[in-house]
């Protein structure tokens, strides 16, 4: 679960704004302030640029959705594409680091469990190690289902949303993707970056779902090889309080290690 506000970009805003409005039906302009950690003008500038562009309307004290709000901010937040590179390419990089990082991340897993497993080529490396363990995974990434779906006694589920076709993942920052009642008791994630920040991506919409996926699991653990300590990316995911486990390879610096250390992070280097 989020246990600090992370201060939002301003296409975030308007994708959590929607996402209230739909679970609310209408939200008070200061309950918005609060949620979303922002000043009372720069929500107003948020509401005016809705209500121009058809997405809500604003009424006395708040605001409410119109019909169809939801599907044009969707449009503006370009659900057609990522700015992160596709999924082979970079399944190639630091390959044997993410081989060791998957099956490290699979032995946490025990017989029966609930997981969630976050797309991605580094979370991908644990599936041909979860055979065996029957277990129930959800999981955003269409390139994990075809490597579970082999597995007789893995049963595999999947969000709604948009698919993404060069990560071949599934990703809606809304409301109403169908997980609401599924619950985890671990969840599976890489990051484009790791550092004194926190946990970074370099995606709007992937910081969306990656947010509500934490919502649904009681421990947050983070695939992160060696690479993405020296990493940059521009929006914060969650900070390093929110994580349970990190799992790098043994080329991770100890000043890394000890960093993550330092923030009360399990550190797992595999080998």
């Amino acid at each position: 679960m989020r246990t600090e506000t992370t201060r939002l970009h301003s296409a975030q805003r308007d994708a959590e704004i929607v996402r209230l409005l739909q679970a609310h039906g209408f939200i008070a302009f200061q309950q918005l302030c609060q949620r979303l950690d922002a000043s009372s003008a720069t929500i107003r500038r948020d509401l005016g640029r809705l209500d121009s562009l058809g997405v809500i309307e604003r009424v006395r004290g708040g605001a409410r959705l119109k019909s169809g709000g939801a599907a044009k901010v969707i449009d503006r937040l370009a659900l057609d594409r990522l700015v992160g590179a596709p999924f082979e390419q970079n399944r190639t990089r630091n390959a044997g680091a993410k081989a060791a990082i998957g099956r490290a991340a699979a032995r946490l897993c025990e017989r029966g469990e609930a997981i969630i497993i976050d797309g991605g080529t580094t979370t991908f490396q644990m599936c041909p190690h979860l055979e065996g363990l029957e277990l129930q995974v959800l999981t955003n990434s269409l390139h994990i289902v075809g490597e579970l779906l082999p597995q007789p006694g893995t049963r595999v589920s999947v969000p709604g949303g948009a698919i993404f076709r060069e990560q071949n993942i599934i990703l809606s920052p809304f409301e109403d993707d169908g997980m609401n009642r599924y619950h985890a008791t671990k969840l599976f994630m890489g990051a484009a970056a790791i550092g004194a920040r926190g946990v970074m991506q370099a995606d709007v919409v992937l910081i969306q779902a990656e947010q509500k996926l934490m919502t649904k699991a009681d421990r947050l653990i983070v695939l992160a090889d060696s690479s993405k300590f020296a990493a940059s990316a521009t929006f914060l995911v969650c900070p390093l309080s929110e994580v349970d486990v990190v799992i790098t390879d043994e080329r991770a610096r100890p000043a890394d290690v000890d960093l993550l250390g330092a923030k009360g992070v399990e550190v797992i280097i595999a080998r």
